[in-house]
């Protein structure tokens, strides 16, 4: 390497090498793949309006207060926990899990360092979490409204369907969490510092609005990605830290746009041949959200759902569990893993791959066979 010359960061060649197979789809199959960017186009806009206010929310000071009050609403180290998750399980259903763990991240390890606990729990929980904690709202996850394309619900009938696999999830997740790094969660050895003050002004706002729109409305990328660019300029307006450079970074626009081409290309191959929808259609609900997890980790949830749900699945709900719990088997799986890592090396922390893929091996399965088994009791599709 010739001195001076800077790698090529990874988001770059995402993007690349997801904007070629774009290109590629384009050019072979235009018609597949214009219908493919139909279905995919809305789940990306609505999660960069989430993480817009998401923003908006952190500078107002939202999340910190949340997490400074959690810290001094006990003394015990799993109750702190069961507090964390609580908050994770909320933010993740109202503002995407993307969101989640780009800002609860840094929140939930400087919580943890106040009360003097350990914060593995806490970090791995976060990412583990955001991802179980994302089938309440179709807004939760992005692979939800590209799959919900077909079952046209609002989403308060979503959630009529979701709301026990969601629980049994998000559970699940937290108890193999806890008990995995039950060691972390020890007596309190720190007293916590002085309680912060958030503004309940535009951020506040922005969240109530978003989370009305995701549930009443059938399509609210396009408002809720308005509602945040109107709080972002609003904050940007007022000369904050809210600048174009950081919220290119919280946008991450070079992986959005990767993951964007990644799925289009793959929702096109599902179009133009039949194999997916036909092993789909042999597939019972269980095989069905078995098949989807490994599927995300081969090639991430995004993509996997612009491809298995080209054609209209036999069991979608089910196909959506895999989609939303199988990320936490690997890095590859979703998103929201490259948010953590970024924001857990941000707040100093130093995450393991293969510690949270160990507690994701062992969280998965169960919480994907609680989540099938809910699913009957709700009434499924």
């Amino acid at each position: 390497m010739q001195a001076g010359r800077q790698p090529i960061r990874p988001d770059w060649l995402l993007a690349a090498a997801g904007l070629a197979g774009l290109a590629a789809a384009v050019a072979v199959r235009p018609s597949d793949a214009a219908a493919a960017a139909t279905q995919d186009w809305s789940p990306f806009v609505l999660v960069a309006g989430l993480l817009l206010i998401g923003l908006v929310a952190d500078e107002d000071g939202i999340f910190a207060a949340a997490g400074a009050r959690l810290a001094t609403a006990t003394h015990n180290g799993w109750l702190l926990f069961a507090g964390s998750v609580l908050l994770v399980g909320v933010v993740t259903a109202t503002l995407n899990l993307d969101t989640s763990v780009a800002f609860l991240t840094p929140v939930l390890v400087h919580t943890a360092r106040s009360r003097g606990e350990g914060e593995p729990a806490f970090l791995y929980g976060c990412l583990l979490l955001s991802n179980a904690g994302s089938l309440l709202l179709p807004g939760s996850n992005l692979t939800n409204l590209i799959v919900l394309g077909h079952l046209k619900l609002t989403g308060a009938e979503f959630a009529a369907r979701m709301w026990l696999p969601w629980l049994g999830a998000v559970l699940v997740t937290g108890a193999v969490v806890a008990v995995g790094e039950r060691r972390s969660l020890r007596p309190v050895a720190a007293e916590p510092g002085e309680l912060s003050r958030p503004v309940l002004g535009i951020g506040l706002a922005a969240i109530v609005a978003a989370t009305v729109l995701v549930v009443v409305t059938r399509s609210a990328a396009l408002p809720v990605f308005a509602v945040g660019v109107l709080a972002a300029g609003v904050r940007m307006g007022r000369g904050d830290r809210v600048t174009f450079g950081r919220i290119w970074r919280v946008l991450g626009v070079p992986v959005l746009a990767g993951l964007f081409g990644a799925a289009v290309a793959l929702g096109t191959l599902g179009r133009a041949w039949s194999g997916p929808a036909e092993l789909l259609s042999h597939l019972s609900g269980w095989a069905t959200a078995a098949f989807a997890a490994a599927a995300t980790v081969a090639v991430n949830n995004l993509p996997a759902a612009s491809m298995l749900a080209a054609r209209t699945p036999g069991h979608p709900l089910e196909l959506l569990i895999g989609l939303n719990l199988g990320p936490n088997l690997c890095v590859t799986g979703s998103l929201a893993w490259l948010l953590w890592l970024r924001s857990a090396r941000d707040a100093g922390a130093r995450p393991s791959l293969a510690r949270a893929s160990r507690l994701g091996g062992l969280a998965v399965p169960l919480s994907i066979a609680v989540a099938v088994a809910a699913l009957a009791v709700t009434g499924g599709a």
